[in-house]
């Protein structure tokens, strides 16, 4: 393993007295503590190996393009930072809070006062925001260096507990140099030991012949950002008791950076190689297809793109549903990382769902890679839930590495369908250190909600880290178009990170606005989206569609050839009414067939249930919609996917699914019949999607074509058309009447004319652009309702825009200019939990609850209609439940709706439920229960809560309606 220098990093042994003796941790458990001087040996060497061995070489490439050395000069200045990031601790301020060290030092000739003595004031010299002061002043005086020159790199030490400060911090601290320095006659002995430390962390980096040529350099805030993250990195692991024992503080730095090093194991990088021959072979070896086929056109282009594109850049894919656009972007994404330098991916979906649908395909393309031996790749599931997927659980545990899956009568492992045979496949981990919500992204492989990608675009503590963990990666974006304009604030500005970065981005969607598709090459080239070249972006057309957006070149845009695949759509305008609804149904279904019935909210699906149950026998009607506790959530998904997804065998002659908004993504299923409330276009053309998805013999013959009822609409009461109140709270009137123009012409019942059926995919694209376009035909009569609906729109987006503006981080500086303030005003920790992401979610935070059973003696159980083992398990009030038990409850997850999170009601929902904590389950080894709120259900699965009775139902989920 390569150290720095041969002998002892610092030189231990020529060090003074005085030098030695300053103190960078201790435990108040066992007394125990670390000299300074070894901290910043260990940090340092940890840097190191950070550099040659785990960084992927796109991140060392760019931190040093801007130093005169490259690579060389890059690896100094990591390791140099990261030796010196704890200099602010040989200060009075930081050093008088153990007296006993501190009276050790006091011993050596560093006088100080007492913490008591220093009083309050002493919290405005942070160590951090002191080393950076003494590391400037330093650089300045020691070794000439212009004032403006020395923050850029000072920054790093400054903001290497999360934030770094801002200019009012060091203002302050400069006024009290007391804090610094002991004002009197210990001052000299301070400046002699700061000075001292400083020498020989140059010396021993190899910094010292460098520093005059790095005066001149300019950092990007980019490469601020990512020094930042390494020395924070470095400086947690070298802080780990496991790793660094505080009581073996001698022998060669080799041995003790060795041994913790192998504690730590961090795996190396992914270094793709990029795949050579055909992109039928590349398919062919990466992705489990059919006998004989081979890829689409769409996927052909895609990874053609990400081959011979100039630069690795951003791919904007728009292709119709069902076209492969996730094995497309996985094939570019191998292509781009090849290219790049990068050594993972990041693919971030829509919602927890997605997310775990795309996971177990990731691990799928994971174990066809070519085989490296010995090779480990970490990966990661990241949202909330993680822990409860079964997926990610079986990587934690060691069971994805042969890939394998459990065979469908649970009796034992089966390749998987395709598996490609490897000699030495990669051994998937779920590495421990790189968990939690500030190290989860540094993974190489990651599938997680959006919300993991926006973080990077809010102000929050490590900040750095997240970009560091993107700066290393392919990024994925799923369902470009599923996000509002809150969110697309901070989508674009993580996109012109990501371009500063040289991030590869692959954008997927299949109904992507054009102006939409312009915003976004715009804000990855650091543009303004009115530029010419990018106003042309959103000019073109055709459909499927490419654009590639490429550092330093104009965007190039390419229409790939259609697949042949689609359908022709007779869409019809059907009256809004349960009876009207059931009556249409009854007739459809005459002779069998599958209907899918999408409403816009869950109080619609549950009455058109309970109504369609009356006419149909009830095991006909299946309810979806999220409001379900988690395992039955999955349940219900799994069981809809047997029923109505590809492989099916089980399809039921007759059946209606009543859904909510779930429908629209994740599920591969297919109906004969469809039935959807008015919604945008694009979501409407997504429901769609699931309309004679596969092919697929013997249909009903009443059935045998594509047929969309629109419903959830006032067609004749009132000019233009009213939709339902509970849509228009959902998305608001303006897009709903934009969605109904763009429709007349294929809504017979609604047209003039003869009513044209919407041809996909040809269609998709005219649609989303005429219901999205700045010009739309009005029809005759609708001026004035639209012109109030837009102005209305206009004014909401404009405050969703503002409002995001608040914690939003700004657009990177020029080059040279310091992060201080960097995350001034920020928005503390990035959580993954509902109050965190609605930081980058402009949605109403919602309560959410874990669901258990009250018995009829008030013990408390798992509910007990959960399968697997885990229903009406003990939950005892006096102990922690046993974990088994515990995880079980955790999965019963719960989101209550939002009539129970306004603002006249939530604290007493909260005040109620929190009536209910268990104090048992609070300690630290109940971690799946600690801190979570309960709702106990008693007989019937009902409670009241806040004037509310609040009734469960495995077949319909949750209900609540006002008592009385």
């Amino acid at each position: 393993m390569r150290v720095d220098v041969g002998q002892r990093w610092l030189a231990a042994h020529r060090l003074s007295a005085a030098a030695r003796v300053v103190w960078a941790k201790h435990d108040r458990d066992d007394d125990g503590w670390l000299p300074l001087w070894r901290h910043m040996a260990d940090s340092a060497a940890v840097a190191g190996v950070l550099w040659d061995q785990w960084l992927p070489a796109r991140v060392r490439e760019f931190v040093s393009a801007p130093l005169p050395e490259g690579e060389r000069d890059g690896r100094r200045l990591v390791v140099w930072l990261a030796g010196v990031h704890d200099i602010g601790k040989v200060t009075p301020a930081f050093a008088c809070q153990v007296e006993p060290l501190a009276d050790r030092m006091r011993g050596a000739g560093l006088g100080m006062a007492t913490q008591r003595q220093m009083g309050p004031d002493r919290r405005m010299a942070r160590h951090g925001l002191a080393g950076q002061l003494l590391l400037q002043e330093w650089l300045e005086e020691c070794h000439g260096w212009p004032g403006r020159a020395t923050a850029q790199f000072g920054v790093v030490v400054g903001g290497h507990h999360g934030v770094p400060p801002d200019h009012a911090q060091i203002h302050d601290l400069e006024t009290h140099p007391g804090f610094l320095w002991a004002e009197g006659p210990s001052e000299g002995a301070w400046r002699q030991v700061q000075r001292e430390l400083l020498d020989a962390c140059a010396e021993s980096s190899g910094v010292g012949a460098r520093l005059a040529d790095w005066s001149k350099v300019k950092l990007p805030q980019t490469v601020q950002a990512l020094l930042s993250a390494l020395v924070i990195m470095a400086d947690w692991i070298a802080s780990n008791r496991d790793f660094f024992p505080y009581e073996a503080v001698g022998g060669s730095d080799g041995e003790r950076l060795a041994a913790g090093w192998a504690a730590l194991s961090l795996p190396r990088p992914w270094c793709p190689e990029l795949p050579g021959g055909s992109v039928r072979d590349l398919f062919a070896s990466r992705f489990a297809l059919p006998s004989g086929a081979g890829p689409r056109p769409v996927q052909e282009a895609v990874v053609r793109v990400a081959r011979e594109m100039p630069v690795p850049g951003m791919i904007i894919v728009e292709a119709p549903m069902g076209e492969g656009k996730t094995e497309a972007a996985l094939g570019a994404a191998e292509a781009l990382a090849a290219r790049a330098g990068a050594g993972g991916v990041l693919f971030a979906l829509p919602t927890m769902a997605t997310g775990n649908a795309m996971f177990p395909r990731l691990l799928d393309w994971l174990g066809r890679l070519p085989a490296v031996e010995g090779e480990q790749l970490t990966v990661r599931l990241a949202h909330s839930k993680a822990a409860l997927n079964e997926d990610f659980s079986a990587v934690k545990a060691g069971a994805w590495q042969h890939v394998t899956s459990v065979d469908s009568d649970g009796e034992g492992q089966v390749p998987r369908p395709g598996a490609a045979v490897r000699t030495s496949p990669a051994e998937l981990i779920a590495h421990q250190w790189l968990s939690g919500r500030k190290k989860a992204l540094l993974s190489a492989f990651v599938v997680g909600t959006i919300d993991q990608l926006l973080f990077a675009g809010l102000k929050s503590r490590h900040l750095a880290l997240r970009h560091l963990a993107l700066a290393g990666k392919v990024v994925v974006i799923d369902e470009a178009h599923a996000y509002d304009a809150y969110m697309n604030t901070y989508l674009d500005r993580v996109l012109s990170w990501l371009g500063a970065y040289g991030v590869p981005v692959v954008v997927l969607s299949a109904t992507l606005p054009a102006g939409r598709r312009q915003e976004l090459a715009a804000a990855y080239a650091g543009a303004c989206a009115g530029d010419a070249a990018f106003a042309a972006v959103g000019e073109v057309a055709g459909y499927p569609l490419l654009t590639a957006v490429a550092p330093g070149h104009p965007p190039v845009q390419e229409v790939p050839a259609a697949s042949g695949r689609g359908a022709v759509v007779h869409v019809e305008a059907l009256d809004d009414g349960l009876d009207v609804l059931a009556d249409r149904l009854e007739a459809e279904l005459a002779d069998g067939g599958c209907a899918l019935v999408v409403r816009n909210t869950v109080t619609r699906v549950v009455e058109t249930a309970r109504v369609l149950r009356q006419r149909f026998a009830p095991q006909d009607v299946t309810v979806a919609h999220a409001r379900f506790i988690d395992l039955d959530r999955a349940a219900k998904d799994a069981e809809l996917l047997r029923l109505f997804g590809s492989q099916s065998a089980a399809r039921p002659d007759r059946h209606i699914v009543v859904a909510s908004q779930v429908a629209e993504q994740s599920l591969d299923v297919d109906f004969d019949l469809l039935v959807t409330d008015l919604a945008p276009v694009d979501l409407v053309l997504q429901r769609m999607g699931r309309l004679h998805r596969h092919l697929r013999d013997g249909r009903p013959r009443g059935l045998r074509e594509p047929r969309c009822l629109v419903t959830g609409v006032d067609w004749l009461g009132a000019t233009p058309p009213r939709p339902v109140r509970g849509s228009e709270l959902v998305y608001g009137r303006y897009p709903l009447l934009r969605a109904l123009a763009a429709l007349a012409p294929h809504l017979a019942g609604m047209a003039v004319d003869h009513a044209a059926p919407v041809r996909l995919p040809q269609d998709i694209s005219p649609l989303v652009q005429r219901a999205y376009g700045a010009a739309c035909d009005i029809p005759d009569g609708w001026r004035e309702s639209l012109a109030e609906a837009c102005a209305a729109h206009e004014r909401v987006q404009a405050d969703k825009e503002v409002r995001a503006d608040t914690f939003r981080l700004a657009a990177a500086g020029k080059p040279g200019r310091s992060l201080v303030g960097w995350l001034g005003g920020g928005a503390g920790d990035a959580d993954d939990t509902r109050a965190g992401r609605a930081q980058v979610r402009d949605s109403q935070e919602s309560l959410e609850v874990i669901v258990v059973q009250q018995l009829t003696d008030g013990s408390l159980a798992t509910p007990g209609w959960l399968e697997g083992g885990r229903g009406g398990l003990p939950l005892p009030r006096n102990a922690v439940p046993a974990p088994r038990a515990a995880k079980a409850a955790a999965a019963c997850g719960l989101r209550l709706p939002l009539q129970l999170s306004q603002p006249r009601i939530i604290d007493q929902v909260i005040a109620e439920l929190e009536a209910f904590c268990v104090p048992a389950w609070q300690q630290k080894d109940s971690p799946w229960l600690a801190g979570e709120l309960i709702l106990p259900v008693q007989e019937g699965c009902q409670t009241q809560l806040a004037g509310f009775v609040v009734q469960y139902d495995q077949d319909d989920g949750l209900e609540v309606r006002r008592d009385g």
